[in-house]
């Protein structure tokens, strides 16, 4: 689950957890922005103008630092931003604008996978001409090789899906481990092909496939924990320093890529200088002035807020620079129905009615940074999105239907209930948007107390079975764009966890929901599963489990110098494999 963004996924489960703001970790998780209406506010592509040409240094300032730069331990979507630089893996995605970008394209292999007739095998073959940045030759053994070393324990952090998915995964620890026998379930009869078995159907593997656990590792150069100091390159460009776990970065390119192999990575800078822990604020205002260096630099994971909105205003030239995304990712009320009164579905339609999604929005930092949701699922065909409203309230809420509802309930003069949020100052689960809940559902009648936690202890306790509140904030961001990393880990009920994080709020175990999640996921057609899911969420959300609020809105600058910024519905940001500076 993800922050906001793709490359550390934060993505689907993880991102869920840890993200804490409209900051995004600029990669993963995956993890897109935009239809071309949407950028810049005027349908012009951001940046500069002029061709893109080879040759510069690209800048990155950052908030975060791109730590354990280790592709078994790396939590991306589609291979992340500034990972899928170095680390190429199985399929990738899309490196275009808008819906566009929310395909899967092949990357090393010549497609995108070719399943059995259940969806249980998925099988590979490599392009000619890959290799390393030493000259020597990537084979499927060492994307097996890859694969297995990120079930070891001391280089977690990855993705979960493959534990869960491959034969004998939920029991493989490694291959430190496993005296030299590997997982069985990846078979490599020859250089070139690689293949999977399955405990049951996954048609979205292609997906899955493009996080970097797929990247190659060659097994005579893994130094374990230390790896990440030196990864093998296999994508454009290669690690030359990296100091303090990331915080430093550099990368030039490596001269053994060849771009004929690599239809999606433009690779055009010479030279990628990556630095990070810097204030997002002084990221903004360096890039706003874009003097010197700063001039050929953007960031993957700091996002415009209002006051910087507010300041660029009018102003034509700044405006330009400023690339608009959508990413995978739902704000919501979440419901606990084990917790009084939250049992009684009257009780959490009233609620539903009485939210006032415009002031929610203005808390959440605008309309510009924010999107009113009445489904759970994005308003993106990726991920199957079908219109519904099963409790229209308006922009500002219906306080009257609200009453009715309650008293049906047994509450014709109200009642007291509890909000939980995060003390975090995000504007996704802080206290400005429940400040905004709060005072939209007095005018139904019902009081909320506010319970504000520190952000971590805020977390522990919405994903603790055991402890979840009957009522809070929360978001959830996908791993990949679809409806299958959206609804199932939220509302298949075999995902309850009693002992970890558990993401099922409602702890909802519904035969007909996990049936149809399983039928789902056989189909290798994803056009025709994006159908489903929608169906799917259109039909959960008559349950009233949770209350939809909004979907981010990612605004980020550039600097004057940067071309061809693309921006896709996969990631919701600038794609860096696409930036030139010249």
């Amino acid at each position: 689950m993800s922050s906001a963004g793709p490359d550390r996924h934060l993505i689907a489960r993880r991102v869920a957890a840890v993200t804490v703001s409209l900051v995004l970790a600029g990669g993963a998780v995956a993890c897109g922005p935009e239809d071309g209406a949407d950028k810049a506010g005027s349908g012009d592509k951001p940046g500069a103008a002029g061709a893109p040409q080879k040759g510069g240094t690209l800048t990155v300032l950052n908030s975060e630092p791109q730590s354990d730069f280790d592709p078994a331990r790396l939590y991306t979507s589609g291979g992340g931003n500034v990972p899928s630089l170095v680390f190429r893996t199985l399929t990738t995605r899309n490196r275009e604008d808008g819906a566009a970008g929310a395909k899967v394209v092949p990357d090393l292999a010549t497609d995108t996978g070719k399943a059995n007739a259940d969806a249980t095998e998925w099988t590979y073959t490599l392009k000619d001409g890959l290799k390393y940045e030493d000259g020597s030759p990537i084979t499927s053994a060492d994307i097996k090789y890859g694969i297995e070393r990120s079930f070891a324990a001391e280089l977690s952090g990855g993705a979960p899906y493959l534990r869960d998915w491959l034969v004998g995964g939920e029991t493989y620890e490694g291959p430190y481990k496993d005296d030299g026998k590997g997982l069985d379930s990846i078979v490599v009869p020859d250089p070139k092909t690689i293949v999977f078995k399955l405990r049951k159907p996954e048609g979205e593997f292609p997906f899955v496939a493009t996080q970097t656990q797929f990247a190659p590792v060659p097994k005579a150069k893994d130094t374990g924990v230390k790896y990440e100091e030196h990864p093998v390159s296999s994508g454009p460009y290669k690690v030359v320093k990296n100091d303090n776990d990331g915080e430093h970065l550099t990368l030039e390119r490596n001269e053994h890529w060849d771009e004929k192999t690599d239809e999606e990575r433009k690779a055009y800078p010479d030279k990628i200088d990556v630095r990070s822990g810097l204030d997002a604020a002084v990221i903004n205002q360096r890039l706003t002035t874009s003097s010197g260096p700063d001039a050929a630099a953007i960031t993957t994971d700091t996002n415009l807020g209002p006051a910087e909105l507010a300041q660029i205003g009018d102003n034509k030239e700044l405006a330009g620079r400023v690339g608009t995304g959508h990413f995978g990712y739902i704000n919501y009320l979440a419901f606990n129905p084990k917790v009084a009164p939250f049992d009684n579905p009257k009780v959490r339609q009233a609620i539903s009615y009485a939210i006032n999604r415009t002031s929610v929005i203005n808390a959440a930092g605008g309309s510009a940074l924010a999107e009113p949701a009445t489904t759970f699922l994005p308003e993106r065909e990726a991920f199957g999105f079908a219109p519904y409203d099963h409790f229209p309230a308006g922009k500002t809420g219906d306080p009257v239907k609200a009453k009715e509802l309650l008293k049906e309930a047994g509450f014709p003069d109200g009642l007291s209930i509890t909000l939980t949020h995060s003390t975090a100052q995000n504007r996704q689960t802080s206290p400005e948007v429940a400040t905004a809940v709060q005072q939209a559902l007095a005018a139904a009648g019902i009081t909320v107390k506010l319970e504000g936690l520190e952000n971590n202890a805020f977390n522990e306790k919405r994903w603790d079975v055991k402890n979840t509140p009957g009522f809070f904030l929360s978001r959830w961001g996908a791993d990949w764009p679809s409806g299958a990393p959206f609804l199932a880990p939220i509302f298949d009920g075999r995902q309850i966890v009693t002992n970890g994080s558990n993401y099922n709020h409602a702890q909802l175990n519904d035969p007909a929901v996990n049936a149809e999640i399983d039928e789902i996921a056989k189909l290798t057609d994803l056009a025709a599963a994006g159908k489903r899911w929608g169906a799917l969420d259109k039909k959960i959300g008559e349950q009233a489990l949770d209350v939809p609020l909004f979907h981010p809105v990612y605004k980020r600058l550039v600097g004057k110098d940067v071309k061809n910024v693309v921006i896709s519905d996969w990631t919701g940001v600038l794609d860096i494999s696409q930036v030139s500076v010249k």
